[in-house]
């Protein structure tokens, strides 16, 4: 029988992890204490760390995170119903989601070829006097921050809220606005995702809130959990957006192992871009100084994107395409004002995500390689 090369399984990825996880679990069984218990209390700190922020709110997933962000600056008055924010036309669809879902006007803005991120000549392109804020995402374990994009939200006044639900660990080579590099500590506030594919996944869903501001973290905490300061206290209309301490506890185990995965995606990331020499492929660069934790390895098919995912999968190689149908081309988009996206409606055409998560190895990566080169 052929080989085979799985593009993801979530039980080998755990594996290592299995003891710690299990132990981690009857921990939080004994304790008999479920939410807002200390395993979420010490991950808001190992989190807030990590990103070099003063504040982490852990909440339910990635989406809330970045919907409690947009509704809590309605709340403290920073920004109104029918506010413009620039987000990237090639993302997923969570990004555009959380904007209007709080009554503001998505402004979709098109990547770099390069980058495969929002290209800043179009975020100065596109600001307009109701553009109040823009939502770097840092797709694919690529932060998306340079000094001209920073220059512009310091030109313009804008709030940066980061869509950080790929990056978890990534360094821009750019200071952000609070002087850190790392990615979620870049701009005003940041939104995490901890869904179970990624680097840095739960056994279920789950998200954080990271913010360097006081009264917005304040604000996120309360909108969170049902809108209240205090115990049957509400005092914003909120939502129920909380962590379970369960999830809270997995992700402690595997923050502890995250350096350690990253590395490894790199080391299969920099195997990829030596190995494949095919003249169809354009690999995904590798940026000197930066530091990319490759949540997903994309490649672009110049011709023959399917046929090619086909044959590769006859040879054993399952891929993905990160993402399908870009947000102005779902149908609950289908009445969203934009202009043209030429190059997201290109990588559509083109993208494909190589394994590079478990059970993934550099040999297996060199094999995927020349396999790619050989069609």
């Amino acid at each position: 029988m052929n080989k085979t090369y799985p593009f993801l399984s979530l039980k080998q990825a755990n594996l290592p992890y299995e003891d710690e996880l299990k132990q981690a679990a009857v921990d939080v069984i004994d304790s008999g204490w479920y939410l807002h218990g200390k395993h979420t209390e010490l991950l808001e700190q190992e989190i807030a760390a990590l990103c070099q922020a003063r504040h982490c709110i852990a909440v339910s997933n990635g989406l809330d995170a970045l919907r409690l962000i947009l509704r809590a600056y309605i709340e403290m008055g920073k920004l109104q119903p029918d506010d413009k924010v620039i987000v990237p036309g090639n993302t997923f669809v969570a990004s555009v989601l959380a904007i209007s879902d709080n009554g503001l006007v998505p402004v979709l803005c098109d990547p770099s070829p390069v980058t495969m991120n929002i290209d800043s000549d179009c975020v100065e392109r596109l600001i307009t006097p109701d553009v109040k804020a823009v939502m770097p995402v840092h797709l694919y374990g690529t932060p998306c921050w340079d000094e001209k994009l920073k220059q512009l939200v310091n030109e313009h006044n804008l709030l940066v809220i980061e869509d950080n639900a790929q990056a978890i660990g990534a360094a821009s080579t750019v200071d952000g606005l609070n002087g850190t590099r790392v990615t979620g500590g870049l701009g005003h506030a940041a939104g995490i995702s901890f869904y179970p594919t990624k680097n840095l996944g739960a056994l279920g869903d789950a998200g954080a809130v990271v913010t360097s501001d006081d009264d917005l973290a304040k604000t996120v905490r309360a909108l969170a959990s049902y809108g209240s300061d205090r115990r049957y206290h509400n005092i914003y209309q909120g939502l129920n957006c909380r962590i379970d301490e369960i999830q809270a506890a997995m992700l402690r185990v595997k923050l502890r192992h995250l350096d350690e995965e990253n590395a490894r995606r790199d080391a299969i990331a920099q195997v990829y871009n030596e190995a494949i020499t095919s003249e169809r492929i354009i690999t995904p660069e590798h940026f000197e100084g930066m530091k990319q934790v490759w949540h997903q390895y994309v490649i672009r098919v110049k011709d023959g994107r399917d046929e090619f995912r086909a044959e590769l999968e006859k040879r054993g190689v399952m891929t993905d395409i990160h993402y399908a149908t870009p947000p102005h081309m779902q149908p609950c988009y289908s009445d969203l004002h934009h202009e043209a996206l030429p190059m997201t409606e290109q990588l559509v055409d083109e993208v494909v995500s190589l394994p590079i998560a478990h059970p993934i190895t550099l040999d297996d990566a060199r094999e995927i390689a020349a396999i790619i080169n050989s069609i």
